[in-house]
């Protein structure tokens, strides 16, 4: 009998969960929900699963057929692909297009949800980075981005202006995003950014060391807040930079640790 890294006993009652990316050696999920189960006493692990996008679908495919795996969390660079793998969505994944976690629901089928905005939003707001009313750019249209982009307008942002490289998957969200909030999103050209309370990069730049900074934080106003989606590394090379010319800056772990409460909520965890 082999125990996880937190002592819980592995035995042939223990309840899987799995969470899959490509990369997958920097996901942080594992280190918060497994001592979660810890804590409520619960017979239950995740595990990292390196899934490549040629092979999502029969991964995700496989492990819905696991029946003793109950939940499924999702990372780059999957959660818009993995939404069409679900039989059920929620209100948030048809708002944003992506999904970042899955369940197994009684009558055996997958609800697809997303909490990477609404967790986004609360790491933000419990560091003392309130948005309500400021201006905020947001760099990176894909799963992760368009989830905060909605949750920030949910929040009450003053005006939200977003770029992404793609210019069909930027202009899709800033439609999706008109719809609901109506004339408050401005689709930018390029990744200059001034005149902002809080500039987030919502883009992978970051994972590697040599990755190009997603945006510069020198035009950005002095005091700005300066957030990375990106979790390990934590001082991610755009953090560094901000920080050294005088920026506050905000870590990727906050969006996870804010999103605890939803998974536990989600899943049913007492």
């Amino acid at each position: 009998m082999t125990g996880h890294p937190h002592g819980t006993p592995i035995t042939g009652t223990t309840r899987l969960y799995a969470v899959l990316g490509d990369p997958i050696a920097q996901v942080q999920a594992p280190t918060l929900m497994n001592p979660l189960f810890a804590r409520l006493g619960i017979d239950a692990v995740l595990v990292p699963v390196h899934a490549r996008p040629r092979n999502l679908e029969h991964i995700v495919r496989g492990l819905q057929r696991v029946d003793n795996l109950d939940g499924m969390f999702v990372t780059v660079p999957h959660k818009v692909a993995v939404r069409r793998l679900a039989d059920r969505c929620g209100t948030t994944v048809d708002v944003v297009g992506s999904a970042n976690v899955l369940r197994r629901e009684a009558d055996g089928g997958w609800l697809a949800e997303n909490f990477d905005g609404s967790g986004f939003v609360a790491g933000l707001v419990g560091a003392g980075h309130e948005p309500l009313g400021k201006q905020v750019a947001l760099v990176g249209a894909g799963g992760a981005g368009s989830a905060i982009a909605a949750a920030l307008l949910t929040a009450g942002v003053a005006r939200l202006s977003v770029y992404d490289s793609d210019t069909s998957k930027l202009g899709a969200l800033v439609a999706r995003l008109d719809a609901h909030w109506p004339g408050r999103t401005v689709a930018l050209t390029g990744p200059r950014l001034s005149d902002v309370d809080i500039a987030v990069n919502a883009t992978p730049l970051g994972l590697r060391a040599d990755d190009p900074l997603p945006f510069s934080p020198d035009s950005l106003p002095p005091g700005s807040v300066v957030a990375d989606i990106i979790m390990r590394p934590r001082e991610t090379r755009l953090l560094r930079a901000a920080a050294a010319r005088g920026h506050r800056v905000h870590h990727g772990i906050h969006m996870l640790e804010g999103q605890l409460g939803s998974y536990q909520a989600f899943f049913g965890l007492k």
